[in-house]
C-alpha cells in the first residue's frame, strides 16, 4: 500500500479555517501535515500551531480509554473503565437528574471544534431531547455578534481576497500575525501596491511592529476613537451624504452627537492618543478608497464592547467605504452561509415543560455563579463538558473551581487530553482529533465551505462527539430516528443545499475537488448598494434592539467598567490584558511540550515605568492579584505596553502555572453592555514581586 494524501479542514476557533493535507503511510499512521496549496486562503502554509497537529494526535498524553475517578475532585486520579461501565454510570446519573428536573443538567461546550457536525448536531439533539438547561454560548463573540446583528444585520463582511485592492488598511484590535495569519499575504499584496497599514491596539504586537503607523490606544476606548474620527469627518464635510441618506437610519442624530459631544480633545483624553493623530487618521480614512477595517473579538471583551463594535462598523457607512470591494469592515463572515441549524440541532425535540416554558438558558461566562447552588436554582447537578476547558478558560477561576469541586456535582468530560477540567470529572471519555473524524466547516474569516475527511482510524477507544451522543441516546431509550443519523447524514443536513449561495457545492464535490467558495459575486462588496439584512434594509445607527436592551439606541461610547473606575485604580492601578499567546489557541496546544517550550512559561509584559515603581526586574517571578484571586508569571519588562497596562499572553493550563492558577483567576464574571459577553479585558490588578508576595501572605494579609 503506497502513501496516500487526505484533505482535511482545521477545526479550531480561528477565522482562517485552513485546508490541510495529511500524508498517511502504509500502516495507517499520519506522517505529515501541510497546508493545501490549492486553497487560495491557506496558500500552502499552516500556522505555527497546526503545524504541530501530529504531535497533538499522537501525544503520549492522549486520553484513549474511558476512566472513572477514584480520588477527590481536582486530584486527577482515575482508573480505566470499559465503555459499558462508563456509559452505565453516566446514564444512571442522567436519569436521576431528569427525574428531579432535566434543567439540573447543563451541557458546556464551545470552540474546541467549530465543525458543524461535531459541535452542533447530535450533541444538541441529545440535550434538547433531555430537556436540559440551554447554554448561552457567550464566552468569545456574543457582544460583537449582538453589535453586528443590531447594526448591519448579521455577521457579513468582504472577501479577504479583495483586501489586496485596498489603499488603506486599519487593523483594529487584532494581532493578525498571531490570530489571523492567512489574512497577512493579502495585506502584504496591498502594501506592495502602495497601501498603508495602520494598527490600533493597546499592545505593540507582532502585527503592530510591521505597521506603517501604530496607534497605542488605551484599552476599552475604541468607540471614543471612532466617534472622534466621526467628529472630524462631519466637521470637514468628508462624509458620504448620499450613502448615509440612502442606506442608513439615524445619520442626522449621529452627526449631532459626533459634532457636539465628541470634540477631539475629549476623544484624545479618553483614548490616550493625541488629537493630531486622531485628526490625521480621520482625514486619511475619509479620503482614501478603498479602505478596509479588520476588527477582531478582543475589542469587544470589556463592559462597552458591543458599543465599540457598533461604532467602528458605522465608520464605513459615514464615509461610504461600504461601496467598495476591498473596503468596509470585517469582524465575521459566518452569516453568509445558509447553515441548516434547525435540521442539525433539532430544537423541536425540546419537551414542553408543565408551565409551557422552554428550559432556562444559563450564561457560560458566569459559570462560577451557575455552579453555585445558592445562586442558581434548581442547582446544576450534572455538568457535561466537551469541546471546552472551563477550569482554565472561564472567568472568576476561583469560583469556577469551587463549583467544579462540589461533591454533589456529577461531571462528565469528553476530551482528547486530561485537561484541568477533566481532573475534576467523575467520568472522562476519550475523544477523537480532527484527523480521526468526519466534519464539514464554514468559516468566519472567508467565504469557503470545507469538508474534513478522516485520515486515520480513531486511536484507542476514542470516539467523535457524534458517536458518543448516539450511544447515550440509545442507552436513554430515545426512539426518534434522528439519533440513528450517521456522520455522513449529518453532513448532508448541515446546509440548505438548495440555497443559491450553495450552487455547485455538494459534499461529493467537496470530497473530490476540495474547498469551494460560496456562490457570491466576485469581487464582493455586500453593502455597495445598501441591502443590509435589517428591517427596511438600512444600517441602523439608531437600533431598536439596543434601546430595548436598556442602552441609548444611538451609536455611542460605553466606558469599560473596571478600567475607568478611578477608585478601584487606587488599589489596583494596572489594567490587565490577556491576549492569545502566539503558540496557543485558547488552551489548545498549550499542553504540548513544543508549544509551552516556545512560549517559555507564563509571562507578563510590564512597562518599564511600572516595573521601576515596583523594583521588578525582567525574568523575576511576580504575583498578579486583585480581590478575586491571583496568579504568578515571569516579568518581561518592555515598552510594548503602555504605562498602566500589562499583558499576560494566554491561556495556560493550570498545571503549567505556579500555584495552578492562570490569568482568568483575576477576571470578573461581569458581562458586556450587550450580548452577555465575557469581559476578560476589563480587569484591574496590582503586581508585586513574588518574594514580597510570599512575605505578605505569611503575615496573614494580602
Amino acid at each position: 500500500m503506497a502513501l496516500r494524501v487526505v484533505r482535511g479542514a482545521c477545526p479550531h476557533d480561528c477565522p482562517d479555517t485552513c485546508s490541510f493535507l495529511v500524508t498517511v503511510d502504509e500502516s495507517g499512521r499520519a506522517v505529515k501535515i501541510r497546508g493545501d496549496p490549492e486553497h487560495r486562503y491557506t496558500n500552502g502554509f499552516l500556522c505555527r500551531k497546526v503545524n504541530r497537529y501530529l504531535d497533538r494526535t499522537y501525544s503520549e498524553e492522549r486520553v484513549l480509554f474511558p476512566s472513572i475517578s477514584v480520588g477527590a475532585k481536582g486530584e486527577g486520579r482515575f482508573r480505566r473503565a470499559s465503555w459499558e461501565e462508563a456509559l452505565e454510570v453516566v446514564t444512571r446519573r442522567l436519569r436521576e437528574a431528569v427525574a428531579k428536573d432535566p434543567q439540573t443538567i447543563l451541557p458546556y461546550s464551545y470552540g474546541g471544534t467549530l465543525g458543524l457536525v461535531q459541535n452542533g448536531s447530535m450533541d444538541h439533539r441529545f440535550f434538547h431531547r433531555l430537556g436540559a438547561s440551554l447554554l448561552d454560548r457567550t464566552i468569545c463573540a456574543s457582544a460583537g455578534t449582538f453589535a453586528l446583528d443590531s447594526t448591519v444585520g448579521g455577521r457579513v463582511g468582504p472577501d479577504i481576497a479583495d483586501v489586496s485592492s485596498a489603499k488603506l488598511i486599519l487593523v483594529w484590535g487584532s494581532n493578525t500575525l498571531t490570530s489571523n495569519v492567512h489574512l497577512w499575504p493579502f495585506i502584504e499584496s496591498a502594501r506592495a501596491k502602495g497601501a498603508k497599514l495602520v494598527v490600533i491596539d493597546p499592545i505593540r504586537t507582532r502585527t503592530a511592529e510591521r505597521a506603517d503607523v501604530f496607534l497605542p490606544i488605551a484599552p476599552g476606548t475604541d468607540a471614543a476613537l471612532a466617534l472622534g474620527m466621526m467628529h472630524v469627518i462631519f466637521r470637514e464635510g468628508l462624509e458620504d451624504l448620499e450613502y448615509l441618506e440612502s442606506y442608513t437610519e439615524g445619520h442626522r442624530e449621529l452627526r449631532v452627537r459626533a459634532l457636539e459631544e465628541w470634540p477631539l480633545e475629549r476623544a484624545a483624553s479618553i483614548t490616550g492618543l493625541s488629537a493630531a493623530s486622531i485628526e490625521a487618521l480621520a482625514r486619511e480614512y475619509a479620503t482614501t478608497r478603498p479602505t478596509f477595517i479588520r476588527l477582531n473579538y478582543g475589542l469587544q471583551r470589556h463592559a462597552g464592547g458591543a458599543s465599540a463594535v457598533r461604532a467602528v462598523v458605522s465608520l464605513p457607512a459615514v464615509t461610504g467605504s461600504y461601496r467598495d470591494a476591498g473596503g468596509g469592515v470585517l469582524l465575521s463572515t459566518s452569516s453568509a452561509y445558509p447553515v441548516a441549524k434547525r435540521a442539525l440541532g433539532r430544537p423541536d425535540l425540546i419537551p414542553s415543560r408543565v408551565d409551557g416554558s422552554r428550559p432556562r438558558e444559563l450564561n457560560m461566562s458566569k459559570l462560577g455563579d451557575v455552579l453555585d447552588p445558592q445562586i442558581t436554582k434548581p442547582s446544576v447537578d450534572v455538568l457535561f463538558v466537551y469541546a471546552s476547558n472551563p477550569a482554565a478558560v472561564a472567568p472568576d477561576q476561583e469560583k469556577v473551581l469551587r463549583g467544579l469541586a462540589r461533591k454533589d456535582l456529577f461531571v462528565v468530560v469528553h476530551e482528547i487530553f486530561m485537561t484541568d477540567t477533566a481532573r475534576y470529572a467523575d467520568v472522562v471519555l476519550p475523544a477523537t482529533t480532527q484527523l480521526e473524524q468526519l466534519d464539514i466547516h464554514k468559516s468566519y474569516g472567508h467565504l469557503d465551505v470545507l469538508l474534513n475527511t478522516p485520515a486515520i482510524a480513531p486511536l484507542g477507544e476514542a470516539v467523535p462527539n457524534t458517536e458518543l451522543f448516539r450511544r447515550l441516546a440509545k442507552r436513554m431509550g430515545f426512539s426518534e430516528s434522528c439519533f440513528d443519523d450517521d456522520d455522513s447524514a449529518l453532513v448532508e443536513s448541515a446546509f440548505d443545499w438548495d440555497d443559491p449561495r450553495m450552487a455547485g457545492i455538494t459534499p461529493e464535490v467537496l470530497a473530490r475537488e476540495g474547498p469551494r467558495r460560496l456562490n457570491l459575486p466576485t469581487p464582493y462588496a455586500p453593502f455597495a448598494r445598501g441591502g443590509f439584512p435589517r428591517p427596511r434594509g438600512k444600517l441602523s445607527l439608531i437600533s431598536e434592539e439596543v434601546g430595548r436592551a436598556g442602552l441609548d439606541p444611538l451609536i455611542g461610547y460605553v466606558a469599560p467598567r473596571e478600567l475607568s473606575d478611578q477608585g478601584l485604580a487606587e488599589r489596583y492601578p494596572i489594567s490587565l490584558l490577556s491576549p492569545p499567546a502566539h503558540g496557543f489557541l485558547n488552551t489548545t496546544f498549550a499542553n504540548l511540550p513544543s508549544a509551552s517550550w516556545a512560549e517559555r512559561g507564563p509571562t507578563i509584559e510590564i512597562n518599564p515605568e511600572d516595573a521601576r515603581a515596583r523594583r521588578i526586574e525582567s525574568g523575576e517571578q511576580v504575583r498578579i492579584f486583585n480581590d478575586r484571586g491571583s496568579f504568578f508569571a515571569r516579568a518581561v519588562i518592555t515598552d510594548r505596553v503602555r504605562s498602566g497596562v500589562a499583558s499576560a499572553p494566554s491561556i495556560w493550563w493550570l498545571t503549567s502555572c505556579e500555584g495552578e492558577r492562570n490569568a482568568n483567576a483575576v477576571v470578573s464574571q461581569a458581562l458586556t453592555d450587550l450580548g452577555g459577553g465575557a469581559t476578560f479585558y476589563d480587569t484591574r490588578v496590582q503586581i508585586e514581586k513574588k518574594q514580597i508576595a510570599t512575605a505578605t501572605s505569611a503575615g496573614g494579609s494580602v
